[in-house]
């Protein structure tokens, strides 16, 4: 082999850009992931029967909030709970709540999608699980509250420009309506307790609620029991073995 021949075999190696190792791709996707959804992976098959959903900070409803935010997108936890439903891996979901609330329709969304799920759900809420994160911590079969954990219960509140105040009143009463009925009805809280813990005056400074701890939670009947992750995880394995045994073996049936 001549100079010019060598020279030019070696001009060709420096001008090829460097094979990524499939350990690098793979960490890279997993960043991104971190970044746009909060998550380490999308469900997708793997090792794990169990998908983990966060919910943090504050639902960020049809208003894209500031940047200082830390905020949870409803149009990010949509199609991964879309995701976790079609893929026959996972056969359950642990909701991981940690969230001050946001946007009434959007929170109202996400918990509808969740009890809608045919999968077994279980709901955790650590640190709190206030205001719209109510409905969502209550969508699931099953929920546990850490004991320091608390849920604010307050009336719906809005901000902004009101153009006719009677017809504002009427929509935020039925807005209203909608989550009192939603939680009375994916939990054991009566609604006229619900009720009077969310109008109830003196408990919150300059507003009207209740903030409710983990215990008081789970006496009210809002939230079915005390616990963390490793019970979450423990009564989720259970239900997911319960739903093993009804389901048929195979064939068609009617």
């Amino acid at each position: 082999m001549n100079k010019e021949t060598g020279r030019s075999a070696a001009n060709q190696e420096a001008e090829m850009p460097p094979v990524q190792p499939d350990s690098e791709k793979k960490t890279a996707a997993v960043t991104e992931a971190i970044q746009q959804l909060g998550q380490t992976a999308v469900p997708t098959p793997g090792e794990s029967n169990v998908y983990c959903l966060t919910i943090i900070g504050q639902i960020e409803g049809h208003l894209v909030l500031p940047p200082q935010n830390k905020t949870t997108k409803y149009e990010h936890l949509i199609p991964q709970l879309v995701a976790a439903e079609q893929n026959p891996r996972i056969e359950g979901l642990l909701i991981i709540l940690n969230t001050v609330g946001g946007d009434v329709e959007a929170g109202l969304a996400i918990a509808e999608m969740i009890a809608s799920l045919s999968k077994p759900t279980v709901t955790v809420v650590i640190g709190g699980g206030h205001s719209i994160g109510v409905p969502i911590a209550v969508a699931s079969d099953f929920s546990f509250i850490a004991e320091s954990a608390t849920m604010t219960i307050h009336p719906i509140r809005m901000t902004g420009l009101v153009i006719g105040v009677p017809q504002t009143f009427e929509y935020i009463e039925k807005m209203q309506e909608r989550v009192v009925r939603f939680v009375t009805a994916h939990s054991r809280i009566p609604e006229d307790t619900f009720k009077e813990l969310m109008f109830k005056t003196g408990e919150l400074n300059r507003d009207i609620g209740t903030a409710v701890g983990g215990n008081d939670a789970v006496k009210y009947g809002l939230i079915d029991g005390i616990g963390g992750i490793g019970e979450g995880l423990s009564k989720l394995n259970t239900l997911i073995e319960s739903r093993r045994n009804v389901q048929p073996a195979g064939g068609i049936t009617q």
